[in-house]
């Protein structure tokens, strides 16, 4: 473990956003005894075809908690619907408080183009906090943080107004195991909703034991996708012969309403390199 212990705060929309996105790193921040928590920033009570409401948001709280136990990190999810979330001053006052109250050195988040609006006001309720977080008056009975946590975003395919741009890649093999086991923990999501929505519900196997190879199937590609795109990000932080034997990986970009990400404290806020 390296001297410092750094507090890593993933932020999503949904419960299983973080999972999804930062599942392999945060497993290696918890590898290292870094400090890890997830917060996702509505309850999850839509995403189901056939249960919502209360009933839904308490079993995805379960999931998040079976998540919990499986990466050894903290995750909490507020009340707010699925759906509704919104870029107002009394959601940004929550946000702050949950930035403030942690006190992260790294926050990972969504960008703001995105095909879902709960993830597009993620990004700007996030980017709207960085600074906020540092102004004694603001939110004033929550003590104010003395620096801005450096900020990054979570990968992406979206490409308008502009592709997603890696300042950081990490290699999540020697985890990937870790990434699916937390997925796995999201039945809800990994076994009911996601294969609903995308038509294919009747490929998911009815053995319960059978489900996890089957995820495990279904996310290769998507596992293996920021390795395949960004191997040339890969040979700059792991050398030509570790970044060819990379197999999955996820990527980070730099925000700018964050400390500074730079060459020189990437290998502090991310320390994984060698």
């Amino acid at each position: 473990m390296q001297e410092q212990q750094l507090g890593i705060l993933a932020v999503g929309a949904h419960p299983d956003d973080c999972d999804f996105k930062v599942g392999g790193v945060a497993a290696l921040y918890r590898q290292q005894g870094h400090r890890v928590r997830f917060l996702s920033l509505t309850n999850g009570d839509a995403g189901h075809q056939e249960m919502g409401g209360a009933e839904l948001a308490r079993r995805r709280r379960a999931e998040t908690l079976a998540v919990a136990a499986t990466l050894g990190i903290e995750y909490d999810v507020l009340d707010i619907h699925d759906g509704e979330l919104v870029p107002s001053l009394e959601h940004r006052r929550q946000v702050i408080r949950q930035i403030r109250e942690f006190a992260p050195d790294l926050i990972l988040t969504h960008r703001p183009n995105d095909y879902h609006p709960d993830h597009r006001y993620t990004s700007i309720l996030v980017q709207d906090a960085a600074y906020t977080v540092t102004v004694p008056g603001s939110v004033a009975l929550t003590p104010h943080l003395r620096t801005n946590p450096a900020v990054a975003y979570f990968s992406d395919r979206f490409r308008r107004p502009y592709p997603f741009t890696p300042d950081v890649v990490v290699g999540i093999d020697e985890v990937v195991e870790k990434k699916v086991d937390a997925l796995h923990c999201h039945e809800s999501q990994m076994y009911e909703w996601l294969p609903y929505n995308g038509l294919y519900l009747e490929q998911v196997p009815d053995d319960k034991d059978a489900r996890r190879a089957w995820l495990r199937e279904i996310l290769e590609g998507r596992l293996r996708r920021d390795a395949e795109l960004h191997r040339d990000r890969l040979v700059e932080f792991y050398g030509p012969a570790r970044a060819a034997s990379i197999e999955y990986a996820e990527a980070f970009e730099a925000c700018e309403y964050g400390s500074p990400i730079t060459h020189e404290n990437i290998p502090c806020l991310f320390p994984f390199f060698g």
